[in-house]
């Protein structure tokens, strides 16, 4: 017995030569990515822990270099080995940020000794965890001089995707926050366009309604599988359905995506084969989702992910052919499933094996979703005021042959004096009342165009007012042989406003910018415009390039001059702004105007950002 202990004790010096300590500061604010610090090794997940540790150094290699995304890991074994610095006692967690992993073993000596030793994941009822959390956290307490090793012992049929994370208790609270308000907001929003899209369908008897209910319901079960929050909150004593909702799911997605798909492009009056397509589509995912049942997770998430990428490439396929044949909704609706086709893929590959990229794997598909469901509620809104306007033609069609029978009968009746003014008055009221009906249609339609024509965020002119507004300056400054204007401006390092402040931060000041843009053009034919995103677009009829350099360094001079504080913190703000001016020759001209004025401003952000410049050839005299 004694030479296996030696032999035990030699592997322990060789894996203490590979798997040198990380050392945490006894602060009280720690937030550490461990991925670079673990090592992994595939042995037998029910392996002993004196046969792991007595693993050759050889045998073990470090996390981020091997693919830790493919399903299924019945025998993978991680390690990571932690030293305290500074002297105090302090709370530290270990947080396993997979809350989809069936069993994870975990050890954890310190200084050589077993202090514990816990079995973690989804295959145990949600109350059996050591904290009460979406993933799996695992507190213990450092102090000076102690070094503390962690053995995880991974068996999944899912993903066996395993980051570590170490937090202090400050800083765990700080990201739970965030990430709470995060996740909340996205299910809340799934939630509410699925039921409100279920109560239109119920109130108006559509299936579209329903369909996009029961896709966008759907996706928000299966975000809530995906991110721990259904285990959490919907089925914590189930486990046993934890193993199994993600596999039923998956394909009822799938299936009312194909049957929104459907009835989103009216393929029943543009294709009867693609509609057979998409019926025979869903008919298959509902299969799908019942025979699930009988295979293990393992072998039904590889086939469902399979099945899900083929599907969203055919309803892709049928999209595109239906756009290029003139199907104006298939145009639309094809841009809005680009979005989710490609996160989806990029996650399904991950979750598969195929690809590693260095995010999280439900990320792509996150971003994508969230795109999709925007534009697919953008497609539904049209389509629905394509069928209000139709609505409104008949209506109108109606009206006119009630109007061409009136007409017949005035004539007829015209032979009889006795009823004919009295006839004449009942054509003069419906008149009036016609007139007074034109008159409200004409006033809602005028504030329908004003507000098509106005940013809703800032309260200026948008792109497209701006365009054409522009041309008609152009027409006006080739006629009259008056110069004409123009200003690009930008806030500098908006990104880093949006990323330190957050995106409120970013609107509040895209406002103000806009407020105080508009409050010092003077005269009534200037005109501001959101061009887009932080970018401002200034028209200056009769204005020279003197004179706009001028009033460019006086905004430039004003906005960085503002006081803008958030959350009680001052907001730099300064802006970089591209002139250019001339006398329109022609409609070209006007575009290569405006191409001047943007050249300008990519000089003037060259340049150091904070100042105006004229556009010319060389970049060596910006006016401030």
């Amino acid at each position: 017995m004694a030479w296996r202990r030696y032999l035990l004790l030699f592997g322990l010096m060789l894996f203490s030569q590979f798997a040198n300590a990380f050392e945490v500061s006894n602060g009280k604010s720690v937030d550490i990515d461990l991925t670079p610090y673990v090592l992994v090794t595939d042995q037998a997940s029910n392996m002993s822990l004196k046969a792991v540790q007595a693993l050759s150094s050889q045998q073990w290699q470090p996390q981020q270099d091997q693919l830790q995304l493919q399903l299924g890991a019945k025998g993978r074994w991680l390690y990571v080995k932690l030293t305290q610095a500074g002297s105090g006692k302090t709370d530290r967690f270990l947080e396993l940020a997979n809350p989809n992993v069936d069993q994870v073993r975990l050890y954890h000596t310190v200084n050589g000794e077993l202090v514990q030793q816990l079995v973690l994941g989804d295959t145990l009822p949600f109350s059996k965890r050591p904290q009460a959390h979406a993933n799996f956290l695992v507190p213990f307490e450092m102090q000076q001089g102690e070094q503390h090793e962690f053995w995880l012992a991974l068996s999944t049929e899912g993903s066996s995707y395993l980051p570590l994370h170490l937090w202090s208790s400050t800083e765990l609270l700080k990201r739970e926050q965030s990430r709470e308000i995060i996740k909340g907001f996205q299910l809340g929003i799934l939630c509410a366009i699925g039921l409100f899209s279920l109560c239109m369908a119920l109130i108006t008897g559509s299936y579209t309604y329903g369909y996009y209910a029961g896709y966008v319901l759907f996706m928000a079960l299966l975000v809530s599988c995906i991110n721990g929050t259904g285990f959490q909150y919907l089925w914590p004593n189930y486990p046993l359905w934890q193993q199994k909702v993600l596999t039923v799911v998956i394909p009822l997605v799938v299936a009312f995506g194909a049957l929104f798909t459907e009835k989103t492009l009216l393929l029943k009056y543009f294709s009867v084969p693609m509609l057979r397509i998409c019926r025979a589509l869903t008919a298959f995912c509902l299969l799908l989702a019942v025979v699930s049942f009988g295979f293990s997770q393992h072998v039904a998430l590889i086939i469902e992910l399979i099945v899900a990428v083929l599907i969203c490439l055919t309803l892709a396929v049928m999209t595109v052919m239906q756009a290029i044949s003139g199907n104006k909704l298939a145009q639309l609706y094809a841009f809005s499933s680009l979005g989710i086709i490609i996160g989806s893929l990029l996650t399904c590959f991950q979750y598969i094996g195929f690809i590693a990229l260095p995010v999280n794997p439900q990320t792509p598909i996150m971003i994508g979703l969230t795109i999709e469901i925007v534009l697919k509620a953008i497609v539904l809104v049209i389509r629905y005021n394509d069928e209000r306007k139709a609505k409104t033609r008949i209506q109108q069609e109606a009206l006119e042959q009630a109007e061409r029978i009136r007409k017949v009968r005035e004539d007829a009746l015209q032979m009889e004096a006795a009823t004919n003014e009295r006839l004449e008055r009942m054509v003069q009221e419906r008149t009036l009342e016609l007139e007074f009906t034109l008159r409200e249609l004409n006033e809602a339609n005028q504030k329908l165009i004003e507000q098509a024509q106005v940013d809703s965020l800032t309260g200026v002119r948008n792109r497209a007012s701006f365009e054409k507004r522009l041309q008609a300056e152009g027409r006006i400054s080739r006629r009259q042989q008056t110069p004409l204007a123009l200003m690009m401006l930008d806030i500098d390092h908006f990104k880093v406003i949006n990323d330190t402040y957050g995106h409120l931060a970013g609107d509040d000041i895209l406002k103000q910018v806009a407020f105080n843009l508009r409050e010092n053009l003077k005269r009534p034919s200037d005109l501001v415009c959101r061009f887009g995103g932080e970018e401002f677009a200034i028209i200056l009829p009769n204005t020279d390039a003197e004179g706009a350099l001028v009033l460019a360094e006086m905004l430039r001079e004003t906005i960085a001059q503002l006081e803008i504080t958030w959350d009680n913190a001052r907001v730099p703000l300064t802006v970089s702004i591209g002139v250019s001016a001339a006398i329109v020759a022609s409609d070209d001209h006007i575009k290569r105007l405006l191409s001047e004025a943007d050249k300008a401003l990519y000089q003037a952000k060259g340049a150091g950002r904070n100042r105006v410049w004229a556009h010319q050839v060389s970049t060596d005299n910006p006016l401030s």
